[in-house]
């Protein structure tokens, strides 16, 4: 099969590597000329996945026209560059051409998920997202994953099922798009909550705490989006929320330790070579929990530490403060 990935950082150099190597067509694309150029000289990413070699006819461009002879194109570029990269891609995408959205966030601006955002942009192509708990630097390791492909179109599932299974990869199909959107987005807030609690040197307990009641706060938002609430018990929810909030692959752990070590977070973030997507999910689902009514206590204290100048120490205060209540599941 003839495929464009439209982005080339560690995850979307993994996925072509994966691709590559299941015997596909694959062409990697940046916007970046000069990094283009290093990727053809070093053989390699040194920036977003140094280590791993890249092979010597593997297709490398920063010409985007070139998608326009794919038959599926992988969108693997962080959510706040989708809808710009998508755009001018647009003209040269073919009607019916599978599109694969790589990415785990919400576009910023109107908090859509990246799915109604390629919808819009190309309402005559089968939409599919991948998830699931999958660092890049293990996928192009080939480190055994398993992920999870969802969408509401029974051959376009197939057709990625079939395109991204391997020995190490395996893929299973799912129905609940927005589920799985919902899932892989706001993981990435929890991840900073569990790195903030490891700066703070809160213990275990603390993170195990963060981890089960963030999965209830993913998950009430979901169901009222219109999410089946299973969803969030698979790979999509609580697998990709244990990787990441425990991981040191994970960037968003990493940078919400350095937050609880005293950093202030906007260096932090420029201090990363890569995108952290729990920052701009921060903000977006703040924002939706206000729209559908969904009470979402940690991802509230997140956004005033982030977004209002609360210290970690006291948004761990107010966490631990709160009103009574009974335990709900969501």
């Amino acid at each position: 099969m003839r495929i464009k990935i439209l982005g080339a950082g560690s995850w979307g150099t993994a996925l072509s590597l994966l691709l590559y190597y299941n015997g596909h067509n694959v062409s990697l694309w940046s916007w970046d000329g000069d990094h283009v150029e290093a990727l053809l000289k070093d053989g390699e990413n040194k920036v977003f996945l140094p280590g791993v070699a890249l092979p010597p006819d593997l297709l490398i461009s920063k010409h985007i026209s070139g998608v326009k002879s794919a038959e599926l194109v992988v969108f693997s570029v962080p959510s706040p560059a989708i809808k710009s990269v998508a755009e001018q891609a647009a003209e040269f995408i073919r009607p019916h051409t599978v599109l694969v959205s790589a990415a785990k966030g919400f576009v910023p601006g109107g908090h859509s998920r990246i799915s109604e955002v390629l919808r819009q942009i190309f309402p005559n192509n089968p939409v599919v997202t991948l998830s699931g708990p999958s660092h890049a630097e293990e996928v192009a390791r080939n480190l055994p994953t398993t992920v999870v492909v969802a969408g509401d179109d029974p051959e376009a599932l197939q057709v990625v099922q079939d395109t991204f299974m391997s020995s190490a990869f395996r893929v299973y199909t799912n129905n609940d798009i927005i589920g799985v959107e919902v899932a892989g987005a706001v993981k990435n807030i929890i991840a900073l909550g569990a790195g903030v609690i490891d700066g703070l040197g809160q213990g275990d307990n603390a993170k195990a705490a963060l981890i089960t009641r963030g999965l209830a706060e993913i998950t009430r938002l979901g169901v009222a989006m219109g999410a089946n609430p299973a969803t969030f018990s698979g790979l999509a929810g609580i697998g990709d929320l244990v990787v990441t909030c425990t991981s040191h692959h994970s960037r968003n752990y990493r940078a919400g330790r350095e937050i609880g070590h005293g950093r202030p977070w906007n260096q932090v973030v420029d201090d990363m070579a890569m995108v952290v997507e729990g920052v701009y999910a921060t903000e977006a689902a703040y924002h939706l929990a206000e729209k559908y009514h969904v009470d979402m206590p940690i991802t509230d204290q997140i956004y005033h530490m982030l977004y209002e100048g609360r210290s970690p120490r006291e948004a761990m205060w107010a966490l631990m403060t709160r009103a009574k209540a009974a335990e709900e599941i969501y």
